[in-house]
């Protein structure tokens, strides 16, 4: 049996966003940052940052979809120790092609951005 990852790179509970309340209170701030892979929401939050998906049927089937929410996931999990304390929503883009090292470099770059958006000096 493998080892487990490391504390500091597990996806807790606590950074996820799971009630749609939360993923309402994303949208409604309208903050947004995109590239030609991803669209990301953004908003502050006190904690660490948190990670919420949106992988409509646009992107492809049940297979692309999962595909896609794995990656999402696994670049959150390695770059969430360096991201602004934000909640994101992550949307991909229907005709982008998943990968984990775009994907890592695209959640960067948005958050900072989202970040920017809210404090300028950040």
């Amino acid at each position: 049996m493998s080892d487990p990852a490391p504390d500091n790179l597990r996806f807790p509970k606590e950074a996820r966003l799971r009630a749609k309340s939360d993923f309402d209170l994303v949208f409604s701030d309208k903050r947004t940052a995109a590239d030609h892979r991803l669209v990301v929401h953004g908003r502050p939050h006190a904690g660490a940052a948190r990670l919420g998906l949106v992988v409509s049927r646009k992107v492809g089937g049940a297979v692309t979809r999962n595909r896609w929410k794995r990656l999402l996931r696994e670049a959150f999990r390695l770059e969430r120790h360096g991201l602004p304390a934000l909640d994101l929503v992550c949307i991909p883009r229907p005709k982008a092609r998943p990968d984990l090292a775009e994907l890592r470099r695209s959640l960067r770059e948005l958050s900072a951005r989202i970040a920017r958006q809210w404090d300028p000096t950040a």
